[in-house]
């Protein structure tokens, strides 16, 4: 299925795009979230009239991202979870579990924005994690897990 993005997707192109997808990511992901519109005659002319408003929107969500980013870059974090005498933790801490923490300190990210590479963390110490606020926005945090024992 050919599609014209509103906004730029990873690893698919950026705004403007008429790309070629598999009809169920068309359909369950890129439509309804508002990326992308079937791309046919009269949907590509009211994009190019459009285009100028998007690319300010596009432009303005950069801007704000950057913002938060340059804010949540070295962000130091510190979660208690429990823990046993040899450092692993009953149970493991995860995007939902960050994802809180930041919000706690005032900074509005969701769950999916988390990146970890290796999992829900299960062990305590120090974790270094990225944050993707935007497509081109990448923020490092540090989380600290401390154990509690029982």
């Amino acid at each position: 299925m050919q599609v014209i993005l509103l906004e730029k997707v990873i690893n698919l192109g950026g705004l403007g795009d008429v790309v070629k997808v598999k009809e169920g990511y068309a359909r369950n992901y890129l439509i309804p979230q508002g990326k992308a519109r079937r791309a046919t005659e009269a949907a590509i002319k009211e994009f190019e009239g459009r285009r100028a408003e998007l690319e300010k929107a596009q432009a303005e969500k950069l801007a704000a991202a950057q913002a938060e980013g340059e804010k949540l870059n070295g962000q130091k974090i510190q979660l208690n979870a429990k823990a046993g005498v040899d450092g692993r933790l009953f149970g493991s801490v995860t995007n939902f579990d960050i994802a809180e923490a930041l919000t706690k300190q005032g900074f509005h990210v969701a769950k999916g924005q988390i990146r970890m590479p290796t999992g829900p963390l299960k062990t305590i110490g120090e974790h270094h994690l990225t944050v993707a606020l935007h497509s081109d926005v990448l923020a490092e945090i540090t989380v600290t897990v401390v154990g509690e024992t029982q």
